[in-house]
């Protein structure tokens, strides 16, 4: 079988701003690394900007110093895109409502709800909690009531309240005109699996 001679893309690898990122949690400036990597403090900020390369063994110098899995630098994001059209709906047992996972099945760290909620929306008659450690919900738009055991919490566009995930709760759009937006984030994730 012939080989099949493959050109380079010219496209440098680009990791100098995973470099300085790695430099500042470290807490080193540019001086201390290099002098710690053995590099001069010029070709390392070139470093750092992508105007230039280093060689192998510099780099891993530079990891060791870091404590930094050189893998680390060529590895891409672990990015997903969730369209709102597209999102998987979910029914937590309201009324009058929309709501929508919009980060993948497979998160596990968190979990982002997007709810919207017609005039008089409600998230259920009866008080629930949710399987998580921390709950936050950011009214988008209009006005909430979230009521707990032992009060109700009147939220408006804007507003932002934390609360434990165990702790018993509800809440209804208190317009009789308008939608009202929210977005509920869940920590940890709840409902994971595959995507």
């Amino acid at each position: 079988m012939k080989p099949l001679p493959v050109s380079p893309t010219n496209d440098g690898v680009r990791i100098g701003a995973k470099l300085r990122a790695a430099r500042k949690a470290n807490g080193f400036t540019l001086e201390q690394l290099a002098g710690a990597a053995g590099l001069t403090k010029g070709f390392l900020s070139r470093i750092e900007r992508d105007e230039t390369s280093l060689s192998v063994a510099s780099l891993i110098t530079l990891c060791q110093v870091m404590s930094l899995d050189v893998g680390t630098l060529f590895s891409s994001p672990d990015v997903a895109l969730v369209r709102h059209r597209s999102a998987p709906a979910i029914n937590l047992g309201g009324a009058g409502v929309d709501e929508r996972l919009m980060t993948p099945r497979s998160q596990s760290h968190l979990q982002l709800v997007h709810t919207t909620a017609e005039p008089g929306g409600t998230g259920g008659r009866e008080l629930y909690t949710i399987n998580c450690q921390v709950e936050i919900v950011h009214v988008l738009k209009g006005a909430v009531d979230l009521v707990f055991n032992d009060h109700t919490q009147r939220l408006t566009a804007g507003d932002a309240l934390t609360f434990p995930g165990g702790e018993p709760h509800t809440w209804t759009n208190v317009s009789d005109t308008r939608k009202a937006e929210l977005l509920w984030i869940l920590v940890p994730a709840p409902w994971s699996g595959s995507a």
